[in-house]
């Protein structure tokens, strides 16, 4: 049986035992909070519990590296709706220790595509692809810098409010200790 079957298996029996009931939260973040964090298996429930976060506390929006790659993708759209349309008051950007997406090497990725059946010939590609790839599939160098990146995407972004606090952590991957970048 495939783990997305499983899952499937699993969901069925928690619904019908009404396991959902101390989960049950409002679509507004309690603590008027929203978190752009990197999507690290690690980071499932060490964010939340380092953070002291319960569900419903906070929008989180999770992504490779907490970056984000481009002013009007669906980072930005996240983090707007969180504040015009759910009462996020504040944001935070949360980025790891040993991270996947730091030093990611793009020649290896391209490698495993190519041996996965991708095609980067010009005329596979579609029209709509006009993103530069290497640039959209790199990883950083720095993940002080990378986080400071999106927080000043965020800051200066013309649709964020300005009176918005926006502020960049590294997490210990390992204590979940948060440190603040200047």
């Amino acid at each position: 049986m495939s783990i997305i079957n499983d899952i499937v298996q699993f969901n069925e029996k928690f619904v019908e035992d009404k396991k959902y009931t101390p989960y049950t939260a409002e679509k507004f973040p309690k603590k008027k909070l929203a978190i752009l964090a990197c999507m690290d298996t690690r980071m499932t429930e060490l964010l939340p519990a380092a953070l002291n976060l319960k569900n419903g506390d906070a929008k989180i929006v999770k992504n490779a590296g907490a970056i984000i790659s481009h002013p009007y993708g669906s980072v930005m759209r996240s983090l707007l709706v969180a504040v015009y349309g759910l009462g996020a008051d504040e944001i935070m950007v949360i980025g790891h220790t040993d991270c996947g997406m730091e030093k990611l090497d793009l020649n290896t990725v391209v490698k495993k595509m190519k041996e996965r059946g991708i095609s980067f010939d010009a005329a596979d590609m579609p029209c709509e692809c006009t993103t530069d790839l290497g640039k959209w599939l790199r990883g950083f160098d720095d993940t002080d810098e990378a986080i400071m990146a999106s927080v000043n995407m965020i800051k200066n972004h013309h649709l964020m409010p300005k009176d918005i606090p926006v502020r960049g952590f590294v997490m210990d991957i390992n204590t979940g200790k948060l440190s603040e970048v200047a």
